[in-house]
């Protein structure tokens, strides 16, 4: 296989996957931009991205922009000298100057299958739309939002039990063998860039916590799903009192009754449609329970209204 003079740009975990499945296929990292290290923790110290934090304990240049448009940061892009550079999840858009400045451009690892969920949260959206299959794709660059063409793609099925963080942690993996199999094509001159569709495009705009809130009047599977894509973050949730209790894991069943009435001692709770079974939860300050647990020291017996529950 042809080894490649390239920079990675990346910054969280789903990007350390692909770094790694570079270098361990031989190519050179000349070096590796990610985003400026955060206030982060208890004591709000700056913390490097895991990009970074994997990145410096290889022992590969770091570099942290705050962005790439002034001359300055494009004119030390351009003089590394690169056969590509290999972008995942990096978080900062690329200029032309940047995009145009390797011999084979700058391909992108990107978690869905284009043009279905351009954009930043493509794994929780796959979900919560009750998607089917989503996959990986490598994509050539271009100026537009995950417009460019397309070079590869791997696809995964989506279950009724796939999380976002199970789902996550597989596309990053399918993402690094994908991307290594992917710059050797194009390098060898055997895979050629192709447009993507012009139909089916959907975009998947960043998560929220206020989108996290579950809603008892609608379907229990959309809950379910919701539950699903927002594990770990932002968590799905409900509010009783003045506790934002998050529900961790769920399961639909098919009883049914007053939307927001737990049903039983097992804490099923009525839906627009079925019911949702909460089997772990989190409350403010402590650790995830399982329900019984939750429910030894926290009182949600049959009857309860959760809608009623809620306070602004």
């Amino acid at each position: 296989m042809t080894r490649l003079r390239l920079a990675f740009m990346g910054t969280p975990d789903f990007a350390v996957s692909s770094l790694r499945a570079l270098a361990e296929a031989g190519h050179e990292i000349v070096a590796v931009y990610s985003q400026p290290p955060r206030p982060a923790g208890r004591g709000h110290k700056e913390r490097p991205s895991p990009v970074h934090a994997y990145a410096a304990a290889q022992g590969w240049e770091v570099r942290t922009p705050a962005d790439l448009k002034d001359a300055e940061a494009q004119a030390a892009f351009a003089a590394l000298d690169l056969d590509v550079a290999v972008v995942a999840a990096y978080g900062l858009l690329l200029p032309k100057a940047i995009l145009q400045a390797p011999r084979l451009g700058c391909l992108n690892v990107h978690a869905s299958l284009l043009p279905r969920w351009r954009g930043a949260a493509p794994i929780q959206r796959a979900i919560l739309a009750g998607d089917s299959e989503t996959g990986v794709t490598i994509m050539q660059m271009d100026a537009g939002l995950d417009t460019g063409d397309m070079i590869a793609d791997a696809r995964l099925p989506i279950t009724d039990e796939t999380s976002a963080y199970e789902l996550h942690d597989a596309l990053a993996e399918l993402g690094g063998s994908l991307i290594v199999d992917a710059i050797a094509g194009v390098a060898e001159g055997r895979l050629t860039p192709v447009a993507q569709p012009a139909g089916g495009v959907t975009y998947a705009a960043k998560l929220s916590k206020a989108e996290s809130l579950l809603d008892w009047r609608r379907p229990a599977v959309e809950l379910a799903r919701q539950v699903r894509a927002f594990t770990p973050w932002p968590g799905a949730a409900f509010q009783f009192g003045k506790e934002r209790i998050k529900v961790l894991d769920a399961e639909v069943t098919e009883e049914s009754g007053q939307p927001g009435k737990v049903l039983d001692p097992d804490l099923t709770v009525a839906c627009g449609a079925g019911a949702l079974r909460l089997l772990k939860l989190q409350r403010p300050g402590k650790g995830p329970m399982a329900a019984r647990d939750f429910l030894n020291g926290f009182a949600l017996p049959s009857g309860t209204d959760l809608l009623e529950s809620e306070t602004p």
